[in-house]
């Protein structure tokens, strides 16, 4: 037992080593330090973060990009196939989806303190995995560390947004249930066509908005890393050079 216990604290030493002589041999290829390594990518993310949600907060935020754009619900997947048959029904699905994506952009600004949060806590370990990685591996970092966090603090900015009346004095909630009704109303309850009796409206545009913030996260951090126009201060410029 002692044996294998020497053996195993040896093999972490070597780790432990291994990783100290690959930063080390990373700060001397690129002339950073620690500090700038840290300072650096906590400005990326900072920035990328902060143009995102301002991006996602305008009107037409959501709405306007096909990318991020959150459409209805699963369960509407059978009102969708028999709009024909429901009065109105191509109207009730284009106001419900404004309205869904209206809620979205006014929920959006929520993530701003969530994000601010994870990035002040990104290590110096982190930092060199983040530097060396792929184009997407900060905003990874970021959506590993603040997915609890965000659906927890989004969750009810979303059911809040989702009936404040955004659209012609009607809330989200209210037109999607127009829609839902109508479309049951068609189906006789249920007996011409399947009825809808389930509501995820609240869950799946938390779900969806939180996937458009991470996309244009992501988006950003991309541009950073490859494109030196959106490096915008000295510190991205240092540490994303080529």
């Amino acid at each position: 037992m002692k044996t294998k216990l020497t053996i195993l604290v040896a093999f972490l030493g070597t780790l432990f080593f291994s990783a100290c002589d690959e930063v080390e041999q990373i700060l001397e290829e690129t002339g950073l330090t620690n500090e700038e390594v840290i300072q650096g990518l906590k400005n990326a993310l900072t920035v990328g973060t902060d143009t995102s949600v301002t991006i996602l907060s305008a009107v037409d935020g959501y709405l306007g990009d096909e990318v991020v754009k959150i459409l209805l619900p699963p369960e509407a997947a059978v009102i969708q196939q028999n709009i024909s048959k429901v009065p109105g029904g191509n109207l009730l699905i284009e106001n419900a989806i404004k309205a869904i994506n209206r809620a979205a952009e006014d929920a959006a600004t929520e993530a701003k303190p969530i994000f601010v949060d994870a990035i002040t806590n990104i290590t110096i370990e982190d930092g060199f995995t983040i530097l060396n990685g792929e184009n997407d591996a900060a905003t990874v970092y970021l959506r590993t560390n603040t997915e609890s966090d965000l659906i927890d603090a989004f969750t009810p900015k979303i059911s809040t947004s989702l009936n404040k009346k955004l659209v012609g004095n009607v809330s989200a909630e209210s037109t999607y249930k127009a829609l839902v009704d109508a479309y049951n109303s068609a189906s006789l309850n249920g007996v011409l066509f399947p009825k809808v009796e389930e509501n995820t409206l609240t869950e799946h545009t938390t779900d969806k908005a939180m996937d458009g913030l991470f996309i244009k996260v992501a988006d950003e951090e991309t541009k950073i890393r490859t494109d030196v126009t959106h490096r915008v201060n000295d510190i991205l410029k240092k540490v994303f050079a080529e």
